[in-house]
């Protein structure tokens, strides 16, 4: 979730003429990956600590809870890593100015309200809002902007289609702990929604963002080789169907099927501009 939006933003600033900065890249890479660690680790630990992670639980083992490491070594895991995204990102702050300064401050406030604080973003309606934003729209224009220095008109909806399809992840884990959540008085928005609805949302979330590539194939500059991003159609169909018919631990393979489908349509999106 955190790669795929880093290859789309370059992929486009690269198919309209920039000229690759390899090294930026890689360093946007990185502060992504190390956000993203931080934040699950922050996660892994704020459950654990606010009594969820039960022994019911039906996803996969957590650290804390399986007691891998302390509350205390989790806690110190992910402040160092998001030290290491913000040292990182200075080289990124010096190439962007200001613009990616406040993308960067953002992103590592995002990791914290995520889990920490009284008000959880995990434990309200407004996740899959905050995952859309953050590993779509700001990762997609940010890393666009840092290759291009510029913006892009192009850049606004292909964040919005990675970062649909990264909330479609996230939607997928809650609500194969509806029950659970619910249980704890953890409100997502598939626990608002309810199973049906929520099924209903995976779908749209997981469907639309194929309206991108045949958006950049039939505009004008047209780019016919967008449509290579519908040879991952077939998987989200597939993951559609899984949601479908399984539920509890039997959708844990699924929901790593349905962050593997994001990536392949990031990839094929990607190879498919520059064609």
């Amino acid at each position: 979730m955190a790669v795929t939006p880093v290859i789309v933003g370059a992929s486009l600033a690269w198919a309209e003429g920039a000229v690759p900065r390899w090294a930026v890249l890689l360093l946007t890479l990185a502060c992504a990956v190390l956000i993203q660690v931080a934040t699950n680790l922050l996660n892994d630990v704020s459950d654990f600590e606010r009594g969820n992670d039960r022994a019911d639980r039906v996803g996969p083992l957590r650290v804390t809870a399986a007691g891998w490491a302390t509350p205390a070594e989790v806690r110190r895991a992910a402040w160092a890593a998001l030290g290491f995204a913000a040292l990182l990102g200075l080289v990124l702050v010096a190439i962007g100015g200001w613009v990616i300064l406040a993308i960067g401050l953002f992103s590592i406030a995002a990791a914290w309200a995520y889990s920490g604080g009284r008000r959880p973003v995990s434990y309200r309606a407004s996740g899959e809002l905050f995952v859309l934003v953050f590993f779509g729209l700001v990762a997609v224009t940010g890393t666009h902007y840092l290759q291009a220095d510029s913006w892009s008109a192009v850049a606004l909806p292909a964040g919005f289609a990675v970062g649909s399809m990264a909330a479609a992840v996230l939607l997928l884990n809650n609500y194969r702990d509806i029950a659970g959540d619910i249980a704890v008085g953890r409100r997502t928005l598939a626990a608002a929604l309810g199973p049906r609805r929520a099924r209903a949302a995976f779908a749209l979330l997981m469907l639309l963002p194929f309206a991108l590539p045949a958006w950049l194939a039939l505009r004008e500059p047209a780019q016919p080789g967008a449509w290579l991003a519908f040879v991952a159609l077939p998987l989200a169909l597939a993951v559609l169907r899984d949601m479908h018919r399984l539920a509890g631990p039997a959708l844990n393979p699924v929901l790593a099927r349905t962050a593997l489908t994001q990536l392949a349509f990031g990839v094929l999106l990607s190879v498919g501009v520059l064609l």
